[in-house]
């Protein structure tokens, strides 16, 4: 990737460093709904979080508390309130820790496999963890059992929700959609259109389709609605000459309909 970077200017959109950064490869990246903290998941076993703040036409990041599992992490998300961050990885759990009132993590879900994604989705108070043993299961944290759990065709690779909508991308490009509102029947099977493995997805604002990413950099542009088909598509993105790099995050801006693409934080 040195390549890559070694341009004339190497930071076009002025971003800031944040202060005591991750050891290993950022897994995940996940901003606080309620106030401005960052929590990052690392292949360094770590959890941490900062606090970022403007100083002036810089960005000043303190950090906060950090958390260590037993082996990498691979996902974080937050509780819809701000107080508390799901995370989980290669040591097969999801820890819940309430970051803000400063208490201990416990562990409150666990698979047979490493855990690839989790998603905590407020309007049925559960939170929901994706799985290299090929699951899905659902989460009471206040139970030590799954509510459900739910048959993946493939290892969970990629996950993304925006209630009622869910969509898991698996091994051998499968995109599996859900209807949270029943959320025990699959909605919908679809075969990527991209043609390697599936990196990332993010659902669009209105719950009427979805983005998907891949290690091949492409992305796909796909409509749930039959009826508008072809307004589907895919372009290539993440490329320098001969080089191509893998899409590795996706994600809408939150006010206007526009999604960004992530490929330096996340890999």
């Amino acid at each position: 990737m040195s390549n890559f970077l070694s341009n004339t200017n190497p930071n076009p959109n002025k971003s800031f460093e944040v202060n005591q950064p991750p050891t290993d490869s950022v897994s995940s990246l996940s901003f606080s709904p309620k106030a401005n903290f960052l929590v990052a998941t690392s292949w360094d076993n770590q959890v941490r979080c900062w606090e970022v703040a403007r100083n002036g036409v810089n960005v000043a990041t303190v950090p906060k508390a950090s958390i260590t599992h037993d082996h990498p992490v691979l996902c974080s998300t937050w509780k819809d309130d701000g107080t508390t961050v799901f995370s989980g990885g290669c040591d097969k759990q999801v820890k819940m820790w309430p970051l803000l009132s400063g208490g201990q993590p416990m562990t409150i879900a666990m698979h047979d496999a490493p855990i690839k994604e989790v998603a905590w989705i407020p309007e049925m108070n559960l939170l929901a963890t994706g799985s290299w043993d090929r699951t899905l299961k659902y989460w009471d944290t206040r139970q030590s059992n799954p509510v459900h759990t739910q048959q993946l065709p493939e290892r969970c690779y990629a996950m993304t929700v925006r209630h009622p909508l869910m969509v898991v991308g698996t091994a051998d490009r499968n995109l599996v959609v859900y209807n949270l509102q029943n959320p025990q029947v699959e909605f919908k099977r679809i075969v990527s259109p991209l043609k390697y493995q599936t990196r990332c997805l993010s659902a669009f604002p209105d719950q009427q389709g979805f983005l998907v990413g891949s290690i091949e950099g492409r992305v796909g542009v796909h409509h749930l609605d039959d009826s508008q088909q072809g307004k589907n598509f895919t372009f290539k993105c993440h490329r320098e000459g001969n080089e191509i790099y893998s899409v590795n995050s996706l994600n809408f801006h939150p006010v206007r309909f526009m999604f960004h693409l992530c490929l330096i934080i996340l890999i």
